[in-house]
């Protein structure tokens, strides 16, 4: 398998850059899609997240409130400790499952916004790509995206993988600085350059 490793900051435009992946026929394993899959109602993971949580973190679906873990695990390091530890094994297992539906694909990508935060995932991707934009960027998509204050993006910056350390260890880079339809040709380009990579690599 040929896995590209597609990663980036909050706000960077990942999803969007998915999404234009998708539209040129690439399979795409979605580490967020699978975490979602897996606190649905009545998933084991769940139940063991909500053993040790509290039954205060059930939405009335019951489904995990995602909002309100959040909010507590980013004011106590510790307990998003104990949140990985439960829920990243099981996403790892399950996204390992679904590359392999994949297998033959000519490659495929695994969208993952923590990828330079570990190495979990490094042994089992051939390329990294970072979706990458100014910071000021960065706040203003995610402040009309997800309605939150500056302080709050400025706090979720703070403790991911600084920029610049991301695109030391990538190993394409996307700039996404302009509109959807700039990203667009830019992605178009990047997908065709890996299905090349990948025939010459056969």
């Amino acid at each position: 398998m040929f896995v590209v490793g597609l990663t980036g900051g909050i706000g960077s435009g990942k999803s969007e850059a998915t999404r234009i992946f998708a539209s040129l026929g690439v399979p795409i394993v979605d580490v967020d899609v699978i975490s979602h899959q897996l606190t649905a109602a009545g998933q084991p993971i769940l139940k063991e997240i909500i053993a040790f949580f509290g039954e205060e973190f059930l939405l009335e679906n019951g489904e995990l409130n995602r909002k309100a873990i959040s909010r507590k695990i980013f004011a106590d390091s510790a307990l998003r400790l104990r949140l990985e530890a439960i829920l990243h094994p099981a996403i790892y297992d399950k996204a390992l499952q679904e590359l392999a539906k994949n297998s033959q694909a000519p490659y495929q990508i695994l969208a993952i916004p923590l990828l330079f935060e570990g190495t979990r995932y490094q042994p089992i991707i051939q390329r990294s790509l970072l979706i990458d934009c100014d910071a000021s960027l960065q706040i203003s998509r995610t402040m009309q995206r997800s309605s939150l204050p500056e302080k709050t993006v400025r706090d979720i910056m703070a403790i991911q993988v600084s920029r610049e350390v991301r695109r030391a260890l990538a190993s394409d880079i996307v700039e996404n600085n302009g509109n959807i339809e700039q990203l667009r040709t830019k992605i178009t380009k990047i997908h065709e350059n890996y299905i090349h990579t990948c025939i010459v690599s056969e």
